[in-house]
């Protein structure tokens, strides 16, 4: 762990790039697609499906009214905290890093590497408060985030000014199905939001993003969605070996 906890540059929103970061960081065999369609049947197509990540641009009214309003049940119970990973966000410009964290650290299948599983076993028996300072001062998730800054940082340094109600800032928001419950884990707020017991999270999932965006102005387009996938070479390969071996059958 590091004192730099302030020290995180802008990254491109780019599946590509959350793929090389997700990457760079030790998990295996997942990379990130972007996303044209809620449907059930273009995301089944896509699995496995870890978990979505929903960047828009963020709204100071929409905000406070969403934090005014009762949305599903908070799981912020300390029983819950066994089955969520959440943390808050306290610091500017990880919301990206933080949002595939949150997928990443609650899927026990995805293989992590030894990195990630050392900031999990170090921070997972902490409040949510204190998982953000932790993932703040963790030096190797920083460098390895802060390696894909995005090329406009290096002419204009606008790390050090703060955003204004005048400047567009986006968002990232994970949607991850846990225990059979799917969660909205958005480290602005105090707790993940529970959207309920869920049968198909892909189809309950399209339900509540469309909801989300609902929310917004009809002027306000500016939306984007990613999927958390399996690697796809990886998933090919198998198919291609699967069809060598029936092949192989029949011919013997």
């Amino acid at each position: 762990m590091g004192s730099e906890n302030g020290n995180w540059c802008l990254i491109e929103s780019d599946p590509g790039v959350f793929t090389e970061l997700i990457q760079n960081m030790g998990a295996r065999d997942v990379q990130v697609e972007e996303l044209y369609s809620l449907d059930s049947e273009t995301l089944k197509s896509m699995e496995p499906l870890y978990g979505l990540i929903f960047l828009f641009k963020w709204q100071r009214q929409q905000q406070q009214q969403q934090q005014s309003q009762s949305v599903g049940s908070p799981a912020a119970t300390e029983a819950d905290s066994s089955k969520v990973y959440f943390a808050q966000q306290v610091i500017q410009n990880a919301c990206a890093t933080q949002a595939i964290l949150s997928v990443l650290l609650n899927r026990p299948e995805i293989e992590l590497g030894e990195r990630l599983e050392n900031f999990r076993s170090f921070s997972v028996d902490l409040p949510a408060d204190m998982r953000g300072l932790a993932l703040a001062n963790c030096d190797q998730i920083r460098q390895v985030h802060n390696s894909f800054v995005r090329p406009e940082s290096f002419l204009a340094d606008d790390r050090a000014r703060p955003a204004t109600e005048d400047d567009d800032v986006f968002h990232f928001v994970s949607y991850v199905p846990i225990g059979g419950r799917l969660y909205e884990l958005d480290g602005l707020k105090p707790a993940p939001i529970d959207h309920g017991a869920t049968n198909d999270w892909l189809e309950d999932v399209g339900r509540v993003i469309q909801q989300r965006m609902a929310e917004y102005s009809r002027d306000e387009i500016r939306f984007n969605l990613l999927a958390v996938i399996g690697d796809r070479r990886k998933l090919l390969n198998q198919r291609v070996s699967s069809i060598d071996a029936n092949i192989s059958r029949l011919l013997a």
